[in-house]
């Protein structure tokens, strides 16, 4: 008899034993919006091939084995979380679906994850930053992981471009540049500057963080139309049944994110460490035409580099610009620019060095351009300006006019202008033969053309050089292969 009554007291109390635990897991099925993204930021190239990291050995805090994982009890996790919690006005809850992306991040995306830990060194100061001159809480800065995985050349397949993955119009709405040399969405400074000012709108539009970071998600409309579905309510939880499938999972990455960096090492994940952190590079103010490629050599630096550094400008090359624009080098780098800028921007206007151009660097070391340059010309066609000239090449009418001579902006059809110099992959002239003639010749480069290269040599026109590498017509003009392009004697 004593059985029944403890019985029931035991059924009655299980319905609210079972509401006191925490909720399973869910599973991430391969087809989720957030799993999805994230393998596709994995899947770039920037994940194992950046010149901006290097593997290291990690500091092994706890003495794991390398390939351990660890794992822990949920209470565990609910303890770590309830915190982490009481120190931003983010709300991080702990559940289901939290845990599902901390085993995402810290299970089965441990190399990524180590890798966005090592550019959390590059990118979270100047985060933190503008964050702080924006009064937003300081964990707003792991959105950027969950939104781009710390790559600031992430491109989505909707569109949505750089650390802060802006949308074109949203990113013009919030003062982002972008056109087909330069896209400001890519810029580490400029993108999140804005990412600021929009997030501040969406707080100031729903009083509530996770609100403005489902509308960052998903748009302000979707979120608002999820309100009205769910009565009224203006609570993330509250609308989760409707919001956009994505968006039911950016909160709860977003949480798992900021557990996943603070706990790191307790579940034996290491940074791989950056070539640069963020106080290993500097900027530089640039108003002229600078090619990246060009200019590398001479600061000891490389194109990849660069380019990596810069991918605000789409080509590697900074076009003629009314304002000033930031360039991002190494520091070592920035020090020769600055102390050699006159003759890295002649360098820069004319798209080679001159013969034997020498800079030095901060510490006196003589850094040394050993490629040749030579003349570019372009024969000017029929209802073309200087204007026009000029932004086809990169350069300015001022360096137009210098280079030719020119007073006025009169210019001929079928006149030859200088338009810069241009690098020479010129071999050594072959030695006459009896019954032989020597020539020169010149290395082809990615994206030449028969006619860009009869252009630098005055006098050479596109049949001559058909006519001195008749076999151009069956193999192609291929980077890498020497083509005669004249005689010692023109």
């Amino acid at each position: 008899m004593l059985l029944r009554p403890l019985f029931l007291l035991i059924a009655a109390a299980l319905p609210a034993l079972l509401l006191a635990q925490p909720a399973a897991p869910l599973p991430l099925l391969h087809d989720d919006p957030m799993v999805a993204r994230l393998d596709e930021l994995a899947a770039l190239p920037w994940l194992k091939n950046s010149p901006l990291s290097a593997d290291t050995l990690a500091l092994n805090v706890h003495g794991y084995p390398p390939t351990y994982i660890p794992a822990f009890p949920e209470a565990t996790y609910q303890d770590r979380l309830q915190y982490l919690d009481g120190q931003t006005p983010f709300d991080l809850v702990y559940n289901g679906s939290v845990q599902a992306y901390i085993d995402l991040y810290a299970v089965r995306k441990r190399e990524m994850t180590s890798r966005m830990l090592g550019l959390s060194d590059l990118y979270f100061p100047v985060f933190e930053e503008y964050l702080d001159r924006y009064g937003m809480p300081l964990e707003m800065k792991y959105l950027a992981v969950v939104e781009s995985a710390l790559n600031p050349a992430a491109r989505s397949r909707a569109g949505a471009v750089g650390l802060w993955q802006f949308m074109l119009p949203t990113g013009k709405m919030f003062g982002l540049k972008a056109d087909s040399y330069v896209d400001e969405r890519h810029d580490l400074h400029k993108s999140t500057e804005a990412a600021c000012k929009y997030l501040t709108y969406l707080y100031n539009m729903y009083d509530n963080w996770e609100m403005a970071l489902a509308a960052y998600n998903c748009g302000p409309g979707n979120v608002n139309k999820a309100i009205r579905r769910s009565g009224g309510h203006k609570d993330y939880w509250k609308i989760y049944d409707h919001l956009p499938r994505e968006t039911r999972g950016y909160v709860p990455a977003f949480i798992a994110v900021n557990y996943v960096f603070a706990h790191a090492a307790d579940h034996n994940l290491y940074p791989v460490v950056p070539t640069y952190c963020a106080h290993q590079v500097d900027t530089v103010q640039v108003c002229y035409p600078v090619d990246l490629g060009n200019i590398a050599p001479l600061m000891g630096s490389t194109a990849e580099e660069l380019k990596e550094l810069n991918p605000t400008f789409k080509l590697g090359v900074i076009p003629d610009v009314d304002q000033p624009v930031t360039l991002y080098l190494p520091k070592q780098a920035a020090g020769v620019f600055v102390n050699n800028e006159d003759s890295l921007r002649y360098a820069a206007l004319n798209e080679a060095a001159a013969p034997a151009t020498e800079v030095k660097s901060d510490e006196g070391i003589a850094l040394q351009s050993n490629k040749s340059s030579v003349p570019r010309y372009h024969t000017v066609r029929r209802g073309e300006s200087l204007g026009v000239i000029a932004q086809r090449y990169h350069t300015s009418v001022t360096d137009l006019k210098r280079l030719n001579n020119i007073r006025g902006t009169t210019i001929h059809t079928g006149e030859k202008l200088k338009v810069g110099y241009t690098t020479q992959q010129v071999s050594a002239i072959a030695p006459k033969t009896d019954g032989q003639e020597a020539f020169i010749y010149y290395e082809v480069q990615p994206g030449d053309t028969l006619w860009d290269i009869a252009q630098r040599y005055p006098g050479v026109s596109v049949d001559d050089l058909k006519r001195m590498n008749t076999e151009l017509e069956k193999e192609g003009l291929k980077p890498g292969r020497k083509i005669k392009v004249g005689t010692p004697q023109g």
